[in-house]
């Protein structure tokens, strides 16, 4: 048989980057987890695309029928058509004598008997792809390991003489300790069903072994949608150096602009620190709206608001965001947290920076992204890798951050603030018997900045500073203080 080159995709987006380049041709590959986790779906794309390459591909059953196969596949508008499914199953009560010799009930079977009509339906079709979905019914016909193994080399080498690229399915129902196929096979994939306390189950995978090759190692988030499966491979930012210039972003605020040395370098990050209510969304649409002003492209994703909201709370401030997102400068996503994993948020990001051309990107909030996350200490790194990324692509991100409580000592349920490069602090205070607002900035990696604090507010004309607050003392403590009144803002009309 004339052996296929190159590698053999597997047609799910995602997985192929993963395994760095796809499935090497003539070789016995395990994908195992538990029922639910996919592995069907992932079989029948990994035959479809062979299909499509005008390749011989056969679906080998000891647990399911054709008939759920092609419902499976349906409920993803795929047809089977080009592939040859070969059941396994037991027979009905009731067959015509047709169906009762193309169908064999597997435990009135001896093992030996099982694999030769294995063997049989591959020599009638001569497949470059196979399927044997699944390994528990052969593991508990052999009944002891030992000739679990003998049976599972005796098909390995089988295959590997018809050069056939072979994906063998293990439900782990049965006698899970047992590793025999893990040193047999050429490589094993890991497919893990997640239950979290409240919102979707969720899905990873992982390639435990890959023999000589170097593949993307970790777990990468998946999802199983209309029309098949999609890995989500994990964000690496060291592959995204990219060369860009680093100059001062301003906003349209002088006072603004003075506050922060300037204003903010691209490809820098900055989060934005305050109590509910102090306005870091409407300061995080005033540099959107710079951007798109200055001719480039934005993306904001949104964790907390309901967007019609936000779209006309923000143009009762002077900031149109429809016709921003009309003109495609500005894409507005909506992320529900209990329904997306990290991993594929991380993608959303990337395509919004590379397909789209995002500059500014804006993540609002940090809180509804940690509801995303298994844990705080997952939460930083996901946000590493992130911002390490899009400040090597050049990019200007900007986070917020919302504090426990309002007033007095005050805690954000992440710290990542050694992470941003900028850090912006909000905060109320109580002045002539009304309440305030206060803006600091604590720090800046990338330069000087005023170390002032100055009064603000947000009404139609959108966020306007007032001068350095001379006499304010007390904002290190968490309850700004003011000794006396010169400096503070009269109040605008709203």
């Amino acid at each position: 048989m004339e052996r296929l080159g190159g590698e053999a995709e597997t047609g799910i987006a995602g997985l192929d980057d993963v395994l760095n380049g796809g499935l090497e041709r003539g070789r016995v590959f395990l994908f195992e987890g538990s029922p639910g986790t996919g592995k069907t779906t992932v079989a029948l794309q990994f035959l479809l695309q062979g299909a499509a390459q005008g390749e011989r591909c056969l679906y080998v059953t000891l647990s399911e029928t054709e008939d759920e196969l092609r419902a499976s596949a349906a409920s993803h508008g795929w047809s089977l058509e080009g592939m040859e499914v070969y059941e396994l199953v037991p027979p009905e009560s009731l067959l015509d004598e047709d169906q009762q010799q193309s169908l064999l009930y597997s435990s009135d079977l001896e093992l030996g008997e099982t694999t030769k009509r294995i063997f049989e339906a591959f020599d009638r079709l001569t497949p470059d792809r196979v399927v044997l979905d699944s390994l528990s019914e052969i593991r508990l016909l052999a009944q002891s390991s030992l000739r679990y193994r003998r049976q599972i080399l005796a098909l390995k080498h089988f295959f590997a003489r018809q050069n056939a690229t072979v994906m063998m399915l293990d439900d782990l129902t049965s006698d899970t300790g047992d590793k025999t196929v893990h040193s047999i096979a050429h490589g094993v994939v890991r497919l893990e069903e997640l239950s979290p306390e409240y919102g979707a189950e969720r899905r990873r995978l992982r390639v435990l072994k890959y023999r000589g090759r170097r593949i993307r190692g970790g777990f990468h988030d998946f999802a199983i949608k209309t029309g098949g499966a999609k890995v989500f491979p994990r964000l690496i930012s060291a592959e995204h150096r990219g060369t860009f210039t680093r100059d001062v972003l301003s906003t349209n605020s002088a006072e603004f602009n003075a506050l922060l040395g300037g204003g903010v370098e691209r490809g820098s990050s900055v989060l934005i620190l305050g109590p509910a209510g102090t306005g870091k969304t409407i300061i995080t649409l005033t540099f959107v709206k710079s951007a798109i002003e200055r001719g480039e492209h934005a993306a904001m994703f949104v964790f907390d608001e309901e967007l019609g909201l936000l779209i006309e709370r923000a143009a009762a401030l002077g900031i149109d965001l429809q016709s921003m997102i009309d003109s495609r400068a500005l894409v507005l996503e909506q992320v529900d947290a209990a329904e997306l994993t990290p991993g594929e948020f991380a993608e959303r990001v990337r395509v919004c920076v590379e397909t789209h051309g995002a500059r500014t990107v804006v993540i609002d909030s940090l809180n509804g992204y940690q509801a995303a996350m298994p844990g705080e200490h997952a939460l930083v790194l996901h946000m590493h890798e992130l911002l390490q990324y899009l400040n090597r692509r050049g990019v200007t991100t900007f986070l917020t951050v919302a504090q426990h409580g309002l007033v007095g000592d005050m805690k954000a349920p992440v710290d990542i603030t050694y992470l941003a490069d900028t850090v912006v602090l909000l905060r109320y205070f109580e002045a002539l018997g009304r309440v305030r607002r206060a803006i600091s900035v604590m720090k800046k990696r990338t330069g000087t900045h005023e170390d002032t604090i100055r009064e603000y507010q947000i009404d139609r004309a959108g966020v306007t500073l007032g001068p350095p607050l001379s006499n304010f003392q007390g904002v290190l403590r968490g309850v700004p203080v003011l000794i006396g009144n010169e400096g503070l803002m009269e109040r605008n009309p709203s």
